[in-house]
């Protein structure tokens, strides 16, 4: 078995003296998890870091099996964001989320999409924190437990939808959200209006939002947490007041 893709570095861990565990998102053959040898010279480690582009040869005897892979070229590379914490912040954080919840070889295009619209965004903070909140939201989507902001799920009204239902995952209007307020999740404006502009406590509320859903209906019931790279992030976009 053998094929060649265009893929993004999520994770590396060490295996043995020189090799690695690459984990790998294509938009071809999913999210991807091989053996790299030779992980640890100069060339390589440069070419394995998180978010780089990079184009890959898998080559297993049969499809199940881990296989081992061949880096050609690197197609993007994230060096320009190497002085910049709050960019890398970000990095780490999708690519964590990423790992922790797309089962392996699973083509999820949107996924992959996204996630490459995100990392090329990460010089701007103004643009990458809703980038992320999308790419939670598509994550949710893609393994069946999307939101639903369409219309309001108690009026069936598609305007000033303000809030969700933690139950159902749907959009509340904000007249029918009013006697509720203290159980419904805040539903910022730019999930519904794409061409919305951001206002303070967006990207909080965007989280928080995700956040409650990735847990509750992905995480949780398999004995897992949001990863710790997601609060580092959250911590950093406090800091410079980018929430």
């Amino acid at each position: 078995m053998e094929w060649q893709a265009d893929g993004y570095v999520l994770a590396v861990r060490r295996h043995g003296e020189s090799s690695a565990i690459v984990d790998v998102l294509t938009q071809e053959h999913g999210r991807f998890v091989w053996l790299v040898r030779g992980a640890s010279g100069k060339r390589m480690r440069g070419l394995l870091q998180p978010g780089n582009l990079l184009e890959l040869r898998w080559r297993a005897r049969l499809s199940e099996h881990l296989g081992m892979f061949s880096v050609e070229d690197a197609t993007s590379s994230i060096a320009t964001l190497l002085d910049d914490p709050l960019a890398l912040s970000g990095l780490i954080a999708s690519c964590s989320i990423i790992c922790m919840s797309l089962p392996e070889r699973e083509r999820h295009e949107s996924i992959y999409q996204t996630f490459g619209i995100l990392v090329s965004q990460l010089h701007n903070s103004n643009v990458w924190p809703a980038l992320y909140v999308r790419l939670e939201t598509g994550i949710l989507a893609e393994l069946g437990y999307g939101l639903d902001f369409s219309k309001c799920a108690a009026t069936g009204d598609t305007q000033n939808l303000t809030h969700v239902s933690p139950r159902t995952g749907r959009a509340v209007s904000a007249k029918a959200a009013e006697p509720y307020l203290d159980k419904l999740l805040p539903l910022p404006r730019f999930l519904v209006d794409p061409g919305a502009e951001l206002t303070r406590g967006d990207i909080e509320r965007g989280l928080a939002l995700t956040g409650y859903f990735l847990e509750r209906r992905m995480l949780w019931p398999v004995d897992k947490q949001l990863p710790d790279a997601r609060e580092r992030m959250i911590e950093r976009l406090t800091n410079v007041d980018a929430l």
